[in-house]
């Protein structure tokens, strides 16, 4: 298995569970939802994706094997004596596009002979290999949802198709509920998008309001 990756970068999370947690951010190309290309944005079954995920970046790579991509990983962690020391383990989050395109048993198992604890932000729409210490499934339009159950669910909100709606969702096996405000073209709709979630979220306490503070505070 060759391992294709946008980019590998040491950031903080920014939003859903893991919120202000150091990580380490392993980002796959390539999505099964969208081309990435803004061509075909039109033709998606996900339309509001803000992601570069197309290609290598300059601190992506190619990786042949799986030991490989996870010395990468390590290398991008800045110490594992002060994490352990505290009783914890280092953060990776596996994203994209959508990370199940290529994540599989070997990389997870590198990752964890690593001392990493394995998350993985994912569209839902495939399996999982055995392992995955955290799944976030964020579902999408009308696309048909595999994983059901997990760490947390993370709903982008509004989304206009009728099946991709909360109550659609609520009754899935996850731990927490997160609405995230869809990030709109100008700040009057993001704001605007903000309101709803924070209204939506007042109404049902299942879920909880999820914000992109990576955004908020000009991090990577």
């Amino acid at each position: 298995m060759t391992y294709t990756v946008k980019e590998i970068f040491y950031t903080l999370q920014g939003e859903g569970q893991n919120a202000g947690r150091s990580a380490v951010f392993c980002r796959f190309s390539g999505c099964n939802l969208w081309t990435g290309r803004e061509r075909d944005r039109q033709d998606a079954v996900c339309t509001f994706c803000d992601t570069d995920f197309v290609g290598v970046g300059p601190d992506g790579g190619r990786f042949a094997t799986a030991d490989a991509l996870a010395d990468a990983v390590l290398a991008a962690w800045p110490s594992t004596r002060e994490t352990r020391a505290f009783g914890g383990r280092p953060l990776v989050v596996c994203t994209g596009g959508e990370p199940l395109l290529q994540l599989d048993a070997p990389a997870v198992a590198a990752l964890h002979a690593r001392g990493f604890e394995v998350a993985i932000e994912t569209n839902g729409t495939r399996s999982a290999p055995t392992g995955i210490d955290h799944v976030c499934v964020s579902p999408k339009s009308n696309a048909p949802l595999v994983l059901t159950n997990g760490e947390e669910i993370k709903l982008v909100y509004p989304q206009q198709q009728p099946d991709a709606q909360p109550e659609r969702f609520a009754h899935l096996d996850f731990d927490a509920f997160f609405l995230q405000p869809l990030d709109g073209p100008t700040p009057d709709e993001t704001m605007a998008n903000t309101q709803a979630a924070l209204a939506y979220c007042m109404a049902h306490p299942q879920w909880r309001l999820s914000l992109q503070t990576h955004k908020l505070l000009g991090i990577r």
